[in-house]
């Protein structure tokens, strides 16, 4: 019986346990997820503010004319008190000094020595290009949800209300091993071999995550070897590719439980990458995802990924698709959900001819896969689609 892919993904989730809490500079945050709601401990703006170079005045005196008795800049505001028609003269990000409540624009103004001349419409209303005090926020406000993604804005949103340390989990240890007696390095003189794709296209896969890689390189087709390995690993991830199947030479499963590990699940309703299993070694999630480089491409994305991002803390650790519109017809799907190698073209999805999961260039040709549910009927090109866009 093979797993619907939402359920394996939920019971792949289920096998983690949940992992402190750290703090880390604002400059160490960047890609990694709130563990913790974080709140402003400051006001912003701390006070009313000019938003343009002009002249802070009280309304109340308008027309004018005023005399000029200060100047207040970003960093430097006037120290005294503004009286009745009086004015200082105020630059863009400078603090509103007291008794003035709007900012009349220099475009709008004339200085003859310290006197002070309306000389266009000036500001319509009170308040009139003044950034008030808390327009942004207020002390106390909420800035990041707990599972939100630290993006530039997030952490840029934090410094500015006081932090500068964030609550995160911590980075990720993740194995990742290569199985195969048919593969060779990148590189090597060998050409009648396979050289060894997977483990560089995961590790490129991750690079944006808050992971360190853990490099067990390849693998031979050894139950002795493949257990003393998987036995030595120190990592909250094992991801192995290739030898998840049943075959004669298929040892992953045997050699984890060997190594004292356990499976939880194995092949999934999926295409491509039916063949993978899920299960623990100790206190480390084990993912053995298929040899076919495309295949492993697709689980990585469906599963590998969102794993990593649960365990750093993410909410919603799974890619969100978005609808596209069909360049050209596709066949009726079977039971197992598809996930289809497309390019946009001329803002319409087109799947690439031949699907056959050890392409590679295919998938690099590739900027989306089209998500075709089980048993879908036959589509027309022009009918709505789900995709996910690759990076």
């Amino acid at each position: 019986m093979l797993l619907p892919v939402p359920e394996a993904q939920a019971r792949l989730l289920a096998l983690t346990t949940e992992r402190p809490v750290v703090e880390v500079p604002l400059r160490e945050a960047a890609g990694r997820w709130a563990a913790q709601n974080v709140t402003a401990r400051r006001t912003q703006p701390a006070s009313d503010l000019s938003a343009m170079d002009g002249y802070a005045i009280c309304f109340a005196d308008m027309p004018g004319p005023w005399t000029v008795i200060g100047e207040s800049a970003a960093g430097r505001p006037f120290a005294g008190q503004v009286g009745r028609a009086q004015a200082t003269r105020i630059f863009t990000g400078a603090a509103l000094p007291p008794g003035t409540d709007t900012v009349l624009i220099q475009e709008e103004a004339g200085r003859d020595g310290d006197q002070l001349l309306l000389t266009g419409e000036g500001p319509g209303h009170v308040g009139r290009n003044v950034r008030r005090r808390g327009l942004d926020f207020e002390q106390g406000a909420s800035l990041i949800v707990a599972g939100q993604r630290l993006t530039p804005a997030r952490i840029a949103v934090a410094a500015t209300g006081g932090h500068d340390h964030l609550p995160v989990r911590p980075r990720v240890r993740v194995a990742i091993a290569a199985t195969g007696d048919e593969l060779v390095p990148p590189g090597s003189d060998d050409g009648a071999a396979l050289p060894e794709s997977n483990g560089v296209m995961l590790a490129a896969m991750l690079a944006d995550l808050p992971v360190d890689i853990i490099d067990l390189g390849i693998l031979p087709d050894n139950l002795e070897a493949l257990r003393d390995a998987f036995a030595g690993v120190e990592a909250d991830l094992l991801v192995t590719t290739g030898g998840a199947s049943v075959g004669d030479h298929d040892l992953v499963q045997p050699a984890l439980k060997a190594a004292g590990g356990s499976v939880d699940f194995w092949r999934i309703a999926l295409r491509p990458g039916k063949p993978m299993m899920a299960g623990r070694l100790g206190e480390t999630v084990v993912l053995s995802l298929p040899g076919n480089p495309v295949s492993a491409f697709v689980t990585a994305t469906l599963f590998v990924r969102p794993l990593i991002a649960h365990l750093a803390g993410a909410a919603d650790p799974f890619p969100t698709p978005i609808p596209a519109i069909l360049g050209e017809d596709l066949p009726a799907n079977g039971p197992r959900i598809d996930y289809l190698r497309a390019a946009m073209i001329d803002g319409r999805v087109h799947a690439a001819a031949i699907q056959d999961s050890s392409m590679l260039l295919t998938l690099a040709r590739s900027t989306c896969l089209v998500i075709r549910p089980p048993h879908a009927a036959a589509a027309c090109a022009g009918d709505s689609a789900e995709i996910l866009m690759l990076a």
